[in-house]
């Protein structure tokens, strides 16, 4: 159970970090702001309290890695970046625009402090698991965590890296599932079904924790458990909501991308003040 002051720390972050999504979707004209919201939690958990980096060596070798593997979550994860101090917040304000180093999806090779260029779906499980397998073989001791979206699980090189990590075990690997059981189609249920998605990567040898993903205690105590696990990787099915934080955006297909104009804008803040 986290201290009252810690858990309002970041509380008080993800809210700070939902806003600045608003904004930066506001004014590059449409993200795909609803992914972005269900995962902030679990990212404000990970930077704010749990990752060994440092902003201004974004390529020290014992670092943590993050790999986000839904990459169309790239606006939220670009805000985080800015906050830790690895760019300028204003470069935010060309975010998608035409000479913009950040694209849609964040691209490794133009955005310090992303490790992996992602966004086609499915892909960023198998590099995280590279990533974790090197940090063994070269006797480094960082970890890596990875976002999954649940939409993205119906890929089928997710269960291909699901099972090659079950083969291989590496322990400093957490995986975690965005699952708000939305994708671009509909609810992911309708789509394709993956429940018991939990049964799915115990039969692959994994350690499954199933969370509130909005909950710092649930989140925090589900990372600190992955920490102390020895024996297999742990995949954390973090149950969240999408458009977290935002009345008019939570639970709705529609708002897999989406665009706001001023009054859309200002009704999001006040919703996620509220919040």
């Amino acid at each position: 159970m986290l201290a009252a002051a810690e858990r309002k720390r970041l509380q008080d972050k993800a809210r700070a970090i939902r806003e600045e999504i608003v904004k930066v979707t506001y004014a590059c004209g449409g993200s795909h702001i609803g992914g972005a919201m269900s995962q902030t939690d679990v990212l404000v958990a990970l930077y704010y309290k749990y990752m060994r980096i440092d902003p201004a060596r974004p390529d020290w070798e014992d670092r943590d890695r993050f790999v986000l593997s839904k990459g169309h979550g790239g606006v939220g994860h670009a805000v985080v970046l800015a906050d830790k101090g690895y760019f300028e917040r204003k470069l935010l304000d060309d975010f998608n625009k035409t000479g913009s180093p950040f694209g849609m999806h964040l691209d490794r090779l133009k955005v310090r402090g992303v490790d992996a260029s992602t966004g086609s779906l499915g892909h960023g499980f198998g590099i995280s698991i590279g990533m974790a397998m090197g940090a063994r073989l070269t006797g480094r001791q960082f970890r890596v965590y990875c976002v999954v979206g649940d939409g993205e699980c119906h890929e089928g090189s997710v269960w291909e890296s699901a099972m090659a990590a079950g083969h291989f075990k590496p322990t400093n690997l957490t995986v975690f599932v965005d699952r708000n059981r939305f994708c671009l189609d509909g609810p992911t249920e309708e789509v394709m079904p993956l429940d018991p998605l939990d049964g799915k990567f115990e039969s692959f040898g994994w350690r499954v924790l199933s969370i509130d993903g909005h909950d710092f205690d649930a989140i925090c105590g589900a990372i600190e458990t992955a920490h102390a696990e020895t024996a297999r990787p742990v995949v954390v099915i973090a149950n969240t909501v999408k458009g977290k934080g935002v009345d008019f955006m939570e639970n709705q297909t529609a708002w897999h991308y989406g665009g706001l104009d001023d009054r859309m804008k200002a009704r999001a803040l006040e919703s996620i003040a509220r919040s």
